[in-house]
């Protein structure tokens, strides 16, 4: 077993900071893990020339060496360079896969649909509503390629559900000889959120989210944050 984070995430606004506009690219945590022939990357959240550089400054691999890709959330800002790793296998928690395909499907058939009744009145839809359109049938199309992840993606690599930032949030536990790592996703974003026990105030619904940051410090003795570092969880260890 063998995990280290590949590039650290940012949040786009942080609201500790006193941020209401975004201020930087938001872009979440990757990280790689290696267990017998597995190795995964998680959220592949960098420009598709940025993260192919650092995979080989960190790893000395390349796209095609990496055999699964999971996505802790469906969220653009945690899957911008996936279609880099056209040969892995791409996985999303059950849960996330069905909460965010069925409004996707709605919003493309309605997008579909104005632009059918607009072309038959001798008009076309605006360039927003074209980017939109495109957009979504990216979506549809990445999503649709995706496959429910199983409980457990290899030796000692399982998945922890931590719904709450979306309903379908999903991170991945580690079992490792002398600890416990939990890759957290969005659950607890930064340091700052971990030392002040806070949540992301975008939540799909916020007391699940709190209970799910509850039971991350409960369960790990290293939490790979979703916006930032590996931290020791200095919670568990009574300090």
């Amino acid at each position: 077993m063998d995990a280290r984070v590949i590039s650290i995430g940012a949040l786009a606004a942080n609201p500790l900071w006193n941020e209401r506009d975004p201020k930087r690219t938001g872009h979440a945590t990757t990280t790689l893990i290696r267990s017998g022939d597995a190795v995964i990357l998680v959220d592949p959240a960098l420009p598709a020339p940025a993260l192919r550089a650092r995979l080989g400054e960190r790893a000395n691999l390349e796209p095609k060496d990496i055999t699964h890709v999971f996505l802790t959330s469906f969220n653009p800002e945690c899957r911008r360079a996936i279609e880099l790793f056209d040969r892995a296998e791409w996985l999303l928690s059950e849960t996330e896969r069905e909460t965010v395909g069925v409004p996707m499907a709605h919003s493309l058939q309605r997008l579909a649909q104005t632009k059918d009744d607009l072309e038959s009145a001798g008009e076309s839809m605006s360039e927003d509503q074209q980017a939109m359109l495109d957009i979504i049938r990216r979506d549809v199309a990445l999503l649709a390629r995706t496959k429910a992840a199983s409980d457990s993606i290899a030796p000692g690599v399982d998945l922890f559900p931590l719904p709450g930032v979306t309903q379908g949030l999903c991170g991945l536990l580690l079992a490792e000889p002398t600890r416990t790592t939990l890759i957290c996703g969005d659950a607890i974003p930064t340091q700052d959120h971990l030392e002040q026990g806070k949540v992301l105030p975008t939540c799909w619904d916020l007391e699940k989210a709190q209970e799910s940051f509850q039971e991350a410090v409960e369960i790990a003795d290293l939490l790979i944050l979703g916006r930032d570092n590996a931290v020791m969880n200095m919670t568990r260890r009574g300090v």
